[in-house]
């Protein structure tokens, strides 16, 4: 077995899951004027960085 199959999620659709993602960041920033922003974003750059 490869190890790309030994390491793949059973049901995970890329596709799928991107757009979902992609639809949250949509909604939570909707409203959200320049400053806000870039306050989002550097938040959640940090927050992805320590996972």
């Amino acid at each position: 077995m490869s190890k790309t199959k030994e390491k793949a999620i059973k049901g995970f659709k890329a596709v799928k899951f991107m757009r979902e993602v992609r639809d949250q960041i949509s909604i939570e920033i909707k409203d959200m004027n320049f400053n806000e922003l870039k306050k989002y974003y550097e938040e959640r750059r940090v927050k992805l960085a320590t996972k």
